[in-house]
């Protein structure tokens, strides 16, 4: 049982102050909307803080342990679903270097629970800390930010695990498969990383929020495993029985010339290739969200919908189901997993041809952060525009990636996995260069 009180905030730095004072627990997931302007949304952000239950497993039985866990609790949970998820639904691996070592599964109860909408702050506590409710409000409302937001520690040196030369073969490659007919579309990653790092995480994340404000931040903690997300991409959401997936595929600049800018943005949602890209991820999604919906619910609400956010333009499209009877939350998640979006169509051929190409394990980016609700409903994410930090071993990484069609030319792929790095860049230049 939770204690619930609601109290009204008008402290415009609520969420940073939340953040802020979280920081003293080992568990940590704090979602931020950003006050974006969504069709689907419950809160504007949430903090959920310190385990009193948790399940950390790799991809084997993954989704059967979490779907037992989900329900076992029948509880709030929050963590993440890593890409290589996709071991356990399929005949698939993930060999890759990986210099995060991130668990491929993680999720918590929290004992302290924060949602806020609006003015109205929501306090959930468990009654084995429900005593300390009071205490710590009054430590939130008083709390100097400016205390835990020292700046980037040492020098950081940014590589790049794929050269230009190396990225413009492999894309070359890539296109070879699409030509032979081995698949239509695969999004290609690669990653770029810092060894020996010395960071203060809030300030980074918070810096690469200001930069971009997404509509599914998160700032994830556990112990020495760190994520700062900037993502503008929801994978699925359910709402009772409704289920809510919104691929983006479609990427442009945006220009501070505001005439240009409304042109580049039309141009963008009238682009063939880039119309295509979203459509085939499109046509993925609504057969991952058939397998677990009622029969004839399975419809594309907006098709290629040109949005704006700070630093570029998307197309999203919104794809909507009715789960059917039999079906736990989980199962929902586990028949769409990963996100079309970040792999490909077909889309178990695209991600062994994206295994073989890549040079990174992808672990937790492109994979899935967010919630469960004590009745079962769930938001997640998909982790792009991210850092993930390894704070023991000091190894610092962020990837980047773009669809690759018939159509595609390496070297434009090239440059918007750029662009969309961008952000990264800038949140660590103050001590960062590329080599």
């Amino acid at each position: 049982m939770r204690k619930s009180v609601n109290i009204t905030v008008n402290d415009k730095d609520i969420k940073s102050r939340l953040l802020a004072w979280a920081q003293q627990y080992r568990e940590i997931v704090f979602l931020d909307s950003n006050y974006y302007n969504q069709k689907y949304s419950s809160f504007d952000a949430v903090l959920a803080v310190d385990a009193f239950t948790s399940i950390k497993t790799d991809y084997h039985n993954a989704f059967e342990d979490l779907n037992t866990y989900q329900q076992i609790t029948g509880d709030w949970i929050f963590g993440y679903l890593s890409y290589d998820l996709k071991n356990d639904t399929e005949k698939l691996t993930s060999r890759n270097f990986d210099g995060l070592e991130f668990p491929d599964l993680y999720f918590f109860q929290p004992k302290k629970l924060f949602l806020l909408k609006n003015n109205n702050l929501k306090i959930l506590y468990l009654s084995v800390c429900e005593d300390e409710m009071d205490y710590d409000l009054n430590e939130i409302i008083n709390y100097k930010t400016e205390e835990n937001n020292d700046t980037i520690v040492g020098d950081i040196t940014i590589k790049q695990r794929i050269s230009r030369h190396d990225y413009l073969d492999k894309a070359g490659q890539m296109l070879s498969h699409i030509y032979r007919g081995d698949i239509y579309e695969a999004n290609f990653c690669m990653e770029f990383y810092a060894e020996n790092a010395a960071i203060n995480t809030l300030h980074i994340y918070n810096d690469l929020n200001k930069i971009s404000e997404p509509p599914f931040a998160a700032y994830f903690k556990n112990y020495n495993h760190y994520l700062m997300c900037a993502s503008p991409e929801r994978y699925i959401r359910k709402e009772d029985g409704k289920i809510i997936s919104q691929p983006i595929k479609g990427t442009a600049r945006r220009s501070k010339d505001e005439t240009e800018d409304s042109i580049i943005k039309d141009t963008l949602q009238h682009n063939e290739k880039e119309r295509s890209e979203n459509i085939m991820i499109v046509d993925l999604v609504r057969n991952d969200l058939s397998r677990t919906a009622a029969k004839a619910t399975v419809d594309v609400e907006e098709l290629c919908g040109a949005y704006t956010f700070k630093q570029v333009h998307h197309l999203i499209s919104t794809v909507v189901s009715q789960i059917a009877e039999g079906h736990t939350p989980v199962d929902v998640i586990k028949a769409a997993f990963p996100m079309g979006s970040m792999t490909g169509a077909p889309k178990i051929s695209a991600m062994h041809i994206i295994e073989k190409l890549e040079e990174t394990k992808r672990g937790l980016y492109s994979g899935a952060i967010g919630y469960f609700t004590p009745q079962g409903d769930f938001d997640f994410n998909v982790v792009i525009r991210s850092i993930l930090y390894n704070s023991d071993k000091k190894y610092l990484s962020f990837s980047v990636g773009s669809a690759i069609t018939a159509k595609a030319s390496p070297e434009q792929e090239y440059d918007e996995c750029l662009l969309k790095a961008a952000a990264m860049f800038k949140v660590l230049s103050g001590n960062g260069n590329l080599q």
